[in-house]
C-alpha cells in the first residue's frame, strides 16, 4: 500500500480533531475520492467496553494511516501513544484533540534507532502502564526501475520498513512479555502492502520490503505463540493520503486508477474492522496471518 512516494511534493493538510462518533468528511479530491489527511477519521467508531483502559502504540502516527488507526482506536476506548519523527506534528494532532487529553500521548520516536525506540516505549509505559497492542505502521517507499536507483535509497526503504518494522515489533513483544500474571492476550499488528504478496510496477524495492514485513509477522508469530502475543500482517491497497495526493492528481495517476477494477482508490475506513479486530482481544485465536484488503485492485 504505497502511501508515501517521491512522486511529486506531498499535499499540503491542515490538523483537524479525530472524528470519534461519526464520519470525517474530507471531501472529494479527482476521480480517486477522499484525500486521507493528518489527524483525519474517515471511520464511524464505536466506544467499546472490551476496549477501555488498552493502551495502543502506533507507529508513522503524525500522518496518513497512522494517525486514521490511532483515531480509529481511540473512538474505540484505547489510550493511544501517537509515536513519530516528527513530534511537532504529533504536538499539533494532540493539541487539536485536547478532548482526549487524558488517552492520548506522543512520543518522540525514530524506527530505525533503537535507542529512540526504548525511550519512546519507556514514556509509553511510565505514562499508561503496559502495552495491549502494538501496531508498527512507519514505512517509506520510492518509485523508479531498479536499475536506476541509488544504493542508499534502498537502504533507506530497508532500514525503515523492515529494520523499523523488526525493532518496534521486537521491543513491544519484549514489554509484553515481560507482563507477569496476566492473562490478557496482546497483539502485534505489522502493517504490509499488497507490494508483500505482488511485485508492484516501479516499486521493487518497496515491494521487497513490504514481503518481508509479512515473513517478519510469521515468523515472530511463531516465536511467540505461547506468550499470548498475536502477530498479523495487514496488506492494504494504494489509498490517497496528503503523501501522495499530488501523484494520483497527476494524469498518470488517473490512469493507474483507471487500471484498478473499480476505477478508485480505497478508501482507509476500509482497513478499520480488521485494524480493530487484530489489535483486540476477539483476535484471540489469530496469528501468523497476512490479511489482503485491497478493494479488489490485484484482481
Amino acid at each position: 500500500m504505497p502511501t508515501e512516494t517521491n512522486r511529486g511534493s506531498p499535499a499540503t493538510a491542515s490538523i483537524v480533531p479525530f472524528d470519534t462518533h461519526g464520519a470525517t468528511d474530507v471531501g472529494s479530491i479527482g476521480r480517486g475520492g477522499n484525500v486521507l489527511k493528518r489527524a483525519d477519521l474517515n471511520a464511524k467508531s464505536r466506544k467499546r467496553d472490551d476496549m477501555l483502559g488498552r493502551t495502543a502504540l502506533i507507529t508513522g502516527a503524525s500522518t496518513g494511516l497512522g494517525a486514521h488507526f490511532a483515531g480509529l482506536l481511540l473512538g474505540e476506548g484505547y489510550n493511544v501513544v501517537l509515536a513519530a519523527r516528527r513530534l511537532d506534528r504529533l504536538n499539533e494532532i494532540a493539541k487539536a484533540n485536547a478532548a482526549h487529553e487524558g488517552r492520548l500521548l506522543t512520543v518522540e520516536m525514530d524506527v530505525t534507532d533503537e535507542s529512540s525506540i526504548k525511550a519512546g516505549f519507556d514514556k509509553a509505559e511510565a505514562h499508561f502502564g503496559a502495552l495491549h497492542t502494538v501496531i508498527a505502521n512507519a514505512g517509506v517507499s520510492s518509485g523508479g526501475k531498479a536499475v536506476d536507483m541509488d544504493v542508499s535509497e534502498f537502504d533507506r526503504i530497508m532500514n525503515v520498513n523492515v529494520r523499523g518494522a523488526f525493532l518496534t515489533a521486537r521491543e513491544g513483544g519484549r514489554r509484553m512479555q515481560a507482563v507477569k500474571g496476566s492473562d490478557t492476550s496482546r497483539s502485534v499488528v505489522l502493517v504490509s502492502s499488497i507490494g508483500g504478496l505482488q511485485p508492484l510496477a516501479g516499486l521493487t524495492a518497496y515491494s521487497v520490503s513490504k514481503a518481508a514485513v509479512i515473513m517478519l509477522a510469521k515468523g515472530l508469530a511463531r516465536e511467540w505463540l505461547n506468550c499470548r502475543i498475536n502477530v498479523n500482517a495487514v496488506c492494504p491497497g494504494f489509498i490517497r493520503t496528503e503523501l501522495n495526493d499530488h501523484w494520483f492528481n497527476s494524469s498518470g495517476g488517473v490512469r493507474q486508477i483507471d487500471t484498478f477494477p473499480r476505477r478508485r482508490l480505497m478508501e482507509a475506513a476500509h482497513l478499520d474492522r480488521i485494524v480493530s479486530f487484530l489489535a483486540g482481544p476477539e483476535s484471540e485465536g489469530v496469528t501468523g496471518s497476512a490479511f489482503k484488503i485491497d478493494d479488489g485492485q490485484t484482481l
